[in-house]
Parts: structure tokens; C-alpha cells; sequence
């Protein structure tokens, strides 16, 4: 591929190549790849790398079912270094943690901190496609099906009601509450976007257009 001759593989023929979660930025792994694994991902859009300790490549996920849909893939400046944008399809890391870089350096010792779900932007998704899926799968007693079945006018009232109990928090100064309300109300801006055809990636567009001006 032409764009290789400009990347700058070391004496070995690598190139690191860092994994990030496409959607919240997270950062997941960090692992190497020749030419031949890095064809191979753009073929197949399936993260393939070199494993320097058995000298073979190894597509992520193979064996684990944790595969790496490639979504974008970055060079840097020097074309020394690879950044893929990835959805990750179960843990990056093979200790079950959803990044490799889940210990923090906290006062000289290694301390290990919470990372992947409910600390980024990706929640939203996440909520977003259970909110699709009970469209699809409805559950007994499911909230989110009651709403559905209820339709807009319900789905608004809601909107107007957790607004207003954000406003009324804010006004308060309790940040527990407002983080709460706040929450609620995401979610049922989630229920009302489904029911709209719309996604958080139209609003991030929107939101995105706006700053750009």
C-alpha cells in the first residue's frame, strides 16, 4: 500500500500501534505490527498485530471473542506511531479489565483505578441501545417499554418534568441531586431520540458544527 513507504518501521520491522476506544477516547492497549498485520487489519477492518514473544501475527480476539473493529486509523508526524480508533467488543486486556492501563502511579506505588463503562461519554451509547433493544425485545414490566407504549406526548412530559427537577437542584446547590437529575434526564432525552429515528452521534455533529463556527 502506498501510504506504507512513508510509516517508519524500527530494526525489526514494528511500528507501535496504540488501541482507542473510538467513542469515549479511552485509551485501551498498546501493541506492535509489521506491514503484513497491518494490511491485514485494513482487509479484514479487524485490529491484527505482531506478537513480538511468539514472532507470529495474532488478530485480537481471535480466541477471546474480544475483537477490535477498526474504525479509523491515525498516523503521527514522524510516522513512527499508529493510533486505531476501535469498538471494542468485550475487554482489551487479557486480566478482564476493559483497558491495559488501569493502574495509576499514586505516590511512587502502582494503585489500581476504575476504567471502560460509566466513566465516559460511551454510557450514553450503551443506554441508548438498551433503550433500542426493548424497542425490538420488549420486557415485562420494562419502564422504558411503558414509556414507548405511552408515546411522545409521555415521553415529553418527562423531559419537562426531569428538566425541571435539575433546575430545581441547581437552584438548591446540591450536587448529588443534580448529578442524579441530570442523569435522569439523559436518559430520557435517550428514549425520545430513539423515538425521534435521531442518535447521540446526530446531537454531537450538531454540537460539533456549532463549535467549528
Amino acid at each position: 500500500m502506498e501510504f506504507m513507504k512513508e510509516l517508519k518501521f524500527d530494526e525489526n520491522g514494528l511500528i507501535p500501534a496504540i488501541a482507542q476506544d473510538a467513542l469515549s477516547g479511552e485509551v485501551l492497549m498498546c501493541a506492535y505490527m509489521n506491514e503484513e498485520s497491518l494490511a491485514q487489519t485494513i482487509k479484514t477492518g479487524k485490529a491484527t498485530y505482531f506478537s513480538r514473544s511468539r514472532q507470529e501475527l495474532w488478530e485480537k480476539g481471535a480466541t477471546s471473542g474480544h475483537v477490535q473493529h477498526v474504525k479509523e486509523i491515525l498516523v503521527d508526524c514522524d510516522g513512527d506511531a499508529l493510533v486505531l480508533k476501535i469498538d471494542q467488543e468485550g475487554a482489551a486486556c487479557h486480566t478482564g479489565h476493559p483497558s491495559c492501563f488501569y493502574r495509576r502511579v499514586v505516590d511512587g506505588k502502582l494503585v489500581e483505578v476504575p476504567t471502560g463503562l460509566g466513566r465516559n461519554p460511551k454510557i450514553l451509547y450503551d443506554v441508548y441501545n438498551v433503550i433500542v433493544d426493548r424497542v425490538k425485545n420488549p420486557k415485562e414490566g420494562s419502564y422504558t417499554n411503558y414509556l414507548f407504549e405511552k408515546g411522545i406526548d409521555k415521553m415529553l412530559k418527562k423531559v419537562g418534568e426531569e428538566s425541571a427537577e435539575v433546575i430545581i437542584a441547581s437552584k438548591n446547590y446540591v450536587k448529588s441531586e443534580v448529578q442524579y437529575e441530570t442523569a435522569d434526564l439523559l436518559y430520557h432525552l435517550s428514549v425520545v431520540l430513539v423515538e425521534e429515528g435521531l442518535t447521540w452521534d446526530d446531537v454531537f455533529e450538531e454540537l460539533s458544527s456549532r463549535y467549528k463556527k
